[in-house]
């Protein structure tokens, strides 16, 4: 997938392009049906399937409040488009000059003009341009002047009911329901970064030793103990993650804690990705560190049990 980090990168309108407009946080499943669509009329007619998204989210400059948390890191967010099969992604910076485009400025001069539109596959309620005044209606009314296909996507229903959205798997991850979004994610809810200093605890004081991480902007699970995969070193690990404020210490810090099992390496420094798999019981205060060290080794033992049922071949969304 080529991806291009702003318009004047794009030298040239790409062949009868077919596009998807989005924040696509999370490419969940409803995006990922969503490429399909995209791509699957792109090679109709011997087109290029482009998705276009923004950076920062455009939240985050429309309200100047921070925005919400993100599922997907921009990286991240890259690789997992670039799996789903799309031949380009372009992401627009996203500013306020870009928000104060008129609809028919934004789909004629950037669209049509700049990436070569033949076609657009988007959601019933996608909206556009300055204060979002572009919707399906004008939409419709630019392609019939102007000779390009306008193809409304259906809703990815979760279990024929519910609507996969960024916004309800946040709400999951929030309540420590990790199951509940992976079932609209497609893949369990990931974080990231280099593993940080500690406080030089979990070897030493419980001889359990720890990655730490630090969150950016990406949703906060659930305070609470956790079963997770790690990939690091070019493999993937099972462990346990705390997440919260580790109440035995009483020092109100907030921390990311992750125990790799059969793991000895030292990878301070280095990067990581944590898939959060399952929320095994909350955080707790103990009266002392010999029943903390006996709480975290019946952790492991759960922590094994579910990672041994998610490896089964059996192991479903």
């Amino acid at each position: 997938m080529n991806v291009y980090k702003n318009l004047d990168s794009v030298s040239q309108p790409f062949t009868k392009a077919v596009v998807t407009i989005g924040n696509f946080d999370g490419v969940h499943l409803g995006h990922q049906a969503l490429f399909h669509e995209v791509i699957e009329r792109a090679d109709a007619i011997g087109g290029t399937a482009v998705a276009i998204t923004f950076e920062p989210h455009p939240i985050r400059v429309l309200k100047g409040d921070g925005g919400p948390p993100l599922l997907t890191r921009f990286e991240q967010k890259v690789e997992l488009i670039a799996r789903s099969g799309m031949h380009v992604l372009i992401c627009i910076p996203f500013t306020s000059q870009f928000a104060s485009l008129s609809p028919v400025t934004f789909v004629e001069e950037i669209l049509l003009k700049r990436i070569g539109m033949k076609a657009i596959v988007t959601g019933k309620d996608y909206t556009f341009g300055k204060n979002r005044e572009g919707n399906l209606d004008l939409l419709m009314k630019m392609a019939a002047e102007s000779g390009f296909e306008v193809i409304v996507s259906d809703w990815i229903l979760h279990s024929g009911e519910e609507r996969i959205s960024s916004t309800k798997i946040r709400e999951y991850i929030l309540e420590g329901d990790m199951q509940a979004a992976r079932r609209m994610l497609g893949r369990h809810y990931q974080i990231s970064g280099a593993v940080v200093g500690g406080r030089n605890r979990g070897a030493k004081l419980l001889g359990f030793p720890t990655a730490n991480m630090t969150l950016h902007d990406e949703v906060c699970p659930k305070t609470g103990v956790y079963a997770v995969t790690v990939e690091c070193l070019g493999k993937i690990f099972w462990g346990v993650a705390n997440i919260g404020y580790s109440p035995t210490f009483d020092d109100h810090l907030f921390t990311i804690e992750i125990h790799i099992l059969d793991f000895h390496n030292d990878i301070y420094g280095k990067p990581i990705r944590v898939n959060i798999v399952e929320r095994i019981r909350d955080e707790k205060k103990f009266d002392s560190l010999s029943e903390l060290t006996d709480q975290i080794r019946q952790d492991i033992i759960v922590a094994r049990d579910i990672l041994v049922a998610w490896a089964s071949p059996d192991a479903s969304l």
